[in-house]
């Protein structure tokens, strides 16, 4: 199946769009003040060692200072028997050393180092202070894995020192693309160490690659027919960086200097859009609900308008067929991870929830991010896990909503109204104004001006205090004060 790729910069953030047969699959953005630092490579020193916790903070120029456990410290051993050794022997003070970031700073914790270095390549990964071939355990054959491992061997040069590990990916590589990869990693490496040299610490020696350098270096495909950039400057910059480190992607890169923007010429903003709604429409006329907690996503299927031509039976085994397509392209356009649950329309027949779990598995296998489908539940219910890589779209564009709280409802006019009476109540006991003025949302006023206009003044006779309305068009419709005159 044929793909390109849309790139779209602008000063703040880079996107991307995954295409296939000209509809969106995925969606990347990196936003340029919130890059994150995880596989940054820094000259840093040591600030403190607390042998009670084994380990140790170090000054790398971030704001706050990074954290190191002694678990994540890297030492030559000689033999299985050598037992590791207390942080208080491995750092002292004022030490400098290079680290490498495993975890971004979150809240008030600095971001979390380690010594072992690791450098990701599109095939394979650098360990230059390892030895051993490692092979992806998404690759479970164990005769594979041996030919892997047996075929990088050959592969690597006589003075090679370091160890790597095989990415899924180099399952199908041809040899010259991995030759190609090794001597890109062996190269940045070596740039890495000649800035060591030199450096002072706090010092950045290595940063990792941005999105649109990560897009042709890793989601590049034998399928990937173009790489549409609407950015001269960047073109340049991505081509310089294809011709050095991925040669056989430099070709597939264009420029887009058109009037319109490359997003709404190929529908990618519509796209956004409808993946930041609550709601996704199939084609047939039915839809699916998605709802995203903290726990786990839901997907409920419905028939909707669809009718279908023949019986009811039919209807549901068609929407259900629709809908696991639509849900696969929809986990990958949304960037949902983790537990999801799938309820599809209730089937009678066993060979139409075959069918369906077997098309729904068939749609998922293009996806490159790792998937554990269980199949139906006794309660016809399919659970299925899905790797979390990053942020879900809806995480990185929007935040909860202020009126709501992130319920994702509101509380109706009326019961404000009577949130109001109880409340009104209860100031009138505790303090003897002279009047109170209801301050509201317009649509709460309007309840109290017509239908609850009764229980307005029923209360305002009860307490013998005069109450007054005042409608605030900033106010949302939770929104309320009493004010004491």
């Amino acid at each position: 199946m044929s793909e390109e790729f849309l790139i779209n910069f602008t000063p703040q953030e880079t996107r991307v769009a995954l295409l296939q047969q000209g509809s969106v699959q995925e969606l990347h953005i990196e936003r340029t003040n919130s890059r994150g630092i995880v596989g940054n490579i820094y000259y840093g020193r040591v600030v403190r060692v607390l042998p009670g916790m084994q380990s140790a903070f170090m000054d790398v120029g971030l704001e706050r200072t990074a954290f190191l456990h002694v678990a994540d410290i890297w030492e030559e051993r000689h033999g299985n028997e050598a037992p590791p050794r207390p942080i208080e022997k491995i750092l002292v003070e004022g030490q400098s050393l290079m680290v490498q970031v495993l975890k971004d700073p979150i809240g008030s914790k600095g971001a979390r180092l380690s010594t072992q270095i690791s450098i990701a390549g599109r095939l394979l990964v650098y360990l230059p202070q390892e030895r051993h071939i490692g092979i992806s355990q998404r690759i479970e054959s164990e005769e594979e894995r041996e030919r892997l491992r047996s075929h990088i061997q050959a592969l690597l040069p006589a003075d090679e020192t370091g160890g790597f590990i095989v990415r899924t990916v180099a399952a199908t590589a041809r040899d010259d693309e991995l030759q190609a990869d090794i001597a890109y990693l062996r190269r940045l490496w070596a740039e890495i160490r000649h800035r060591a040299l030199g450096a002072k610490p706090p010092e950045l020696l290595h940063c990792d690659l941005t999105l649109a350098q990560r897009v042709l270096r890793d989601l590049v495909t034998s399928e990937t027919t173009r790489i549409v950039i609407d950015s001269r400057e960047n073109f340049q910059k991505l081509s310089a960086f294809a011709q050095e480190y991925v040669p056989q992607v430099a070709a597939l890169l264009d420029h887009y200097n058109g009037e319109r923007p490359l997003f709404d010429l190929h529908g990618v903003e519509n796209e956004i859009q409808k993946a930041l709604a609550r709601r996704a429409d199939l084609k047939s006329g039915g839809y699916l609900i998605i709802d995203q907690t903290e726990a786990m996503t839901t997907i409920d299927v419905n028939t909707g308008g669809f009718v279908g031509s023949r019986n009811f039976d039919d209807t549901i085994f068609k929407t259900n067929l629709e809908a696991a397509l639509t849900i696969s392209r929809q986990l990958r356009l949304r960037n949902l991870g983790g537990i999801i649950i799938v309820d599809f329309i209730d089937m009678e027949s066993e060979e139409h929830r075959a069918a369906v779990l077997a098309e729904f598995n068939k749609a998922l296998a293009r996806d490159h991010t790792r998937i554990s489908v269980n199949g139906f539940t006794q309660l016809g219910l399919v659970e299925m896990t899905r790797k979390r890589t990053r942020e879900s779209l809806a995480h990185v564009l929007c935040e909860s909503c202020p009126t709501c709280g992130g319920r994702g409802e509101v509380k109706t006019a009326q019961t404000v109204c009577y949130e109001i009476l109880r409340e009104l109540l209860r100031e009138a006991r505790l303090f003897n104004a002279r009047e109170y003025r209801i301050l509201a949302g317009s649509a709460v006023i309007d309840l109290f001006l017509e239908e609850e206009s009764q229980a307005l003044a029923m209360l305002s006779d009860f307490i013998a205090k005069p109450v007054s309305l005042q409608a605030e068009t900033s106010y949302t419709q939770e929104q309320y004060d009493i004010v004491l005159l």
